[in-house]
């Protein structure tokens, strides 16, 4: 008979778990057989110890069959989503949902809010007039079926052992573990019914894990447990030291994301999107190889199919599509102002960016929330002007600060100050992807 107790000392004294003994946990976390406070403490042992492999894949099987499991089998053999570990400024998901769709690839996409620096991708669509970001499991899987793709807000019904375990870990020092973050982002993708995964993995300032290291560890046993599972991942370590793109806030970066799929986005942001778009495509067997679904993309975005996937999808969940040329039907900050730095001397370089100080920018104003529930400002941001590698002056803004009152503006100006430092040497621009492909 097994007691949690002596799965507590096993992970405590380093050894592995069986496939029963994840099972029995997870049984136990969802009837409360299972006390919070053995939870934690094997929660501790596990983010102390680790887990290997096959652990990772036996607990992200038994979080995944918690609760419901979409059968999106109906809509064609393969079915993509898409991850992003979370950055500043990014909009990826926005773009390369409807790229995709455009492309050939159906695309099943659940998201959620955010509770950091600014909205995270379901904030952000509500700044689309009418927008419904929840949907039932009927009209989601209806939707991709029409039209190819759909992005709402995750339920409560898939993987919901690891919705309990989520909240001992944010109040127990236990979020910062490899084995339980793959195993939380996998059985939530898998529950969904995908079964082609592509994966952002963000590392530096302004992500979660703050070195290259720990981000491709992460990734590594990412894919390695969707192989154990036989539901392929794709992912890829992707630069965090900056924002993404230029446009940091809810409206701004639906703004930039529309410009984007028009062919006028900025180039860190469409280099991405087609990095992950061509992985994506090759592994769908929709290209063979990643010269041809790079091209394929591009076509898509200049005969305006990708557009039209994004504006298709507006009008499905009861959105304005007419935000796509008028960018002032969504929420607009009351003024803009240029932010200059005259300590420059003369001309010189950006030579950093810090992502994470821009986003404490644009959460001072109010674009991001400090607790579940909270209501965003969706109108403010900021929109950078130079980006690292840049050539700066005391003449040339730096970024656009978009506020309601003359407080944010202050507020922001004070703290964004600290996100910029400058060379007399050139400076080479960072990469967009810090690592290279995985098997």
């Amino acid at each position: 008979m097994l007691r949690m107790v002596d799965l507590i000392l096993k992970k405590r004294a380093g050894s592995a778990h069986t496939e029963d003994e994840i099972s029995f946990i997870i049984g136990g976390t969802m009837n409360d057989s299972i006390p919070d406070y053995q939870l934690s403490a094997w929660l501790m042992a596990v983010c102390l110890k680790g887990m290997n492999i096959d652990e990772t894949a036996y607990m992200t099987n038994a979080l995944l069959h918690s609760g419901q499991v979409l059968d999106l089998s109906s809509i064609g053999p393969i079915v993509g989503d898409k991850h992003s570990t979370g950055g500043v400024g990014d909009k990826t998901t926005l773009v390369l949902i409807p790229l995709l769709s455009a492309a050939g690839l159906p695309m099943a996409k659940l998201s959620g809010r955010a509770l950091g620096h600014t909205g995270g991708t379901i904030d952000k669509l509500e700044a689309i007039p009418g927008f419904r970001t929840e949907l039932s499991t009927q009209e989601f899987v209806a939707q991709i079926k029409k039209i190819g793709l759909a992005i709402c807000g995750q339920t409560a019904d898939l993987a919901p052992a690891d919705g309990r375990l989520y909240a001992l870990r944010d109040v127990t020092g236990t979020v910062e573990s490899v084995p339980l973050i793959a195993s939380s982002i996998l059985s939530k993708k898998f529950a969904a019914g995908t079964n082609l995964i592509i994966l952002d993995v963000k590392c530096g300032s302004g992500a979660f894990m703050k070195s290259e290291s720990e981000a491709k560890a992460l990734a590594q046993t990412m894919e390695e447990v969707g192989k154990r599972l036989k539901r392929p991942v794709t992912a890829l370590v992707t630069n965090m030291d900056q924002p993404l793109g230029n446009a940091i806030g809810n409206t701004l970066e639906i703004i930039e994301s529309i410009e984007t799929l028009q062919g006028k986005g900025p180039k860190d942001l469409l280099e991405l999107c087609l990095t992950f778009g061509s992985l994506a495509l090759v592994k769908a067997d929709i290209c063979k190889t990643d010269k041809e679904a790079h091209s394929k993309l591009l076509d898509v975005i200049k005969n305006g199919q990708a557009l039209k996937s994004l504006s298709q999808m507006i009008e499905a969940q009861g959105g304005n599509c007419e935000v796509i040329n008028d960018f002032s039907l969504m929420p607009t900050a009351k003024q803009q102002t240029d932010y200059y730095d005259s300590t420059i001397s003369g001309e010189q370089w950006l030579k950093t960016l810090d992502a994470k100080t821009v986003a404490e920018a644009c959460k001072i104003m109010g674009a991001g929330r400090t607790r579940k529930g909270e209501s965003i400002n969706l109108a403010v941001g900021i929109k950078l002007k130079a980006k690292v590698g840049d050539k700066v002056s005391s003449q040339k803004p730096l970024a656009t600060i978009y506020y309601d009152t003359t407080e944010q503006f202050a507020a922001a100006s004070q703290i964004l100050e600290k996100a910029f430092q400058f060379s007399k040497t050139e400076i080479i621009p960072l990469p967009v992807v810090n690592s290279p492909i995985f098997a």
